[in-house]
């Protein structure tokens, strides 16, 4: 008897020592609670860039998904998602209610150029992880100077040098025209373009026309990319502008060759409102398995994405490319946090997010990986080029 209660005393100290010690090992920033990890982020669920709000809603699914499964590591992730409208003063507005009144842990995720760097100051200056972002411009992988920042979007540099790239090689004869938004978003793209052409194919380019996120509609830019004599047509837009050009230009009965920006490449929110006839043959940048593909109907990623769509997302289309930039992005912030473990600190995440080594998640495809260090936050290495074919993209092969 006297054995048991001391083996049972025993026991007890160890638990609570053990219980200690757990207690001390983990760590906490603001939003972290034993049961709760609670992060933030802005969307365009309103305003000239609302197509993107199926992200929003993808990303919301997502971690309501992931919390009915158990959350990470123990805990359940409250993703609160703040309507940003695209304006800068909106977001400004919407991040400082993320930080100040609910006390998030991270604002992660947040979509579109325009919103992102309105805020980058402050959470950097605040020292606020702004991670994986869905924006590409240079400013937003510059470790020096915005330590804080992780983009988790293809750079928009590279994306434009795969077009000039591939332009010098399939269509080298090729005249031509830009159609870019006024801020780092259509700059840094319009630079890529450059870069890949090179000095001896810049000449290429005959007309650019840019274009504010106020206007109304961009008829006049196409008709100065027309009148030009461009055969080659590059968009570098958001989605509505996109979806104008291409209707505007079938108008002008005006066949050029057309290449989409991943970010307006959606079949949803921009290639059917513009009209699918008016796209054939056009060509884009993936790094993602499409659910419509035939090549891709017995892939268990997409069986697995599409009824995660149909349960967790059920007004969104798999078939947007916008929604699943949203599944994409969600399981990167999920991995990061779930890196995190006990740790659950704002510079913890920072460098867990950081740290990424040939990380793959679901729809991905074959070959792209995850990579990044705290020298070069950018995670996305390489892009493939795809045609759009009848009612999809198809990948070409080189």
């Amino acid at each position: 008897m006297r054995t048991s209660i001391l083996v049972s005393a025993s026991v007890l100290f160890l638990s609570s020592a053990a219980v200690e010690a757990g207690a001390a090992d983990k760590q906490y920033g603001p939003g972290v609670t034993d049961t709760e990890i609670k992060i933030g982020q802005t969307v365009p669920y309103s305003g000239p860039a609302s197509t993107f709000s199926s992200y929003g809603r993808v990303m919301t699914g997502y971690f309501q998904m992931l919390n009915e499964q158990g959350g990470i590591n123990g805990r359940k992730v409250n993703l609160i998602s703040l309507d940003n409208a695209f304006s800068p003063p909106k977001a400004i507005e919407q991040t400082r209610k993320l930080i100040d009144d609910d006390g998030v842990l991270a604002e992660v995720g947040t979509v579109g150029t325009v919103p992102n760097v309105a805020v980058q100051k402050y959470l950097n200056q605040n020292k606020v992880p702004q991670v994986f972002i869905s924006a590409g411009g240079r400013r937003f992988n510059d470790p020096k100077s915005f330590p804080w920042t992780v983009p988790f979007y293809p750079p928009f540099e590279m994306e434009g040098a795969t077009f000039g790239k591939f332009i010098l090689k399939k269509l080298p004869n090729a005249k031509i025209a830009v159609l870019y938004q006024n801020d780092d978003y259509g700059k840094d793209y319009l630079t890529g373009l450059k870069a890949g052409l090179g000095s001896d194919g810049q000449a290429k380019i005959v007309a650019e026309a840019s274009y504010e996120l106020s206007y109304p509609t961009i008829d006049s830019e196409i008709l100065k990319l027309k009148a030009a004599g461009a055969d080659t047509l590059v968009y570098f837009t958001t989605p509505k502008f996109a979806a104008q050009g291409i209707k505007k230009a079938n108008e002008l009965n005006w066949k050029p060759v057309q290449f989409l920006a991943s970010p307006v490449n959606s079949i949803q929110g921009v290639l059917t409102p513009a009209g699918l006839d008016n796209v054939q043959g056009a060509y884009t940048t993936q790094f993602a398995k499409q659910a419509n593909d035939p090549a891709w109907a017995e892939d268990a990623e997409v069986k697995d994405y599409v009824a995660f769509m149909k349960k967790w997302a059920p007004n969104d289309s798999p078939n947007d490319f916008i929604a699943l930039s949203g599944y994409i992005n969600a399981q990167a912030i999920a991995k990061g946090l779930q890196r995190c473990g006990d740790n659950l600190t704002r510079e913890n995440l920072l460098a867990q997010a950081t740290s990424f080594n040939k990380e793959r998640v679901g729809m991905l495809l074959p070959g792209i990986e995850l990579t990044n260090s705290k020298e070069n936050y950018a995670p996305y290495r390489s892009l493939r080029m795809a045609i759009f074919d009848k009612t999809s993209w198809r990948l070409l092969e080189d």
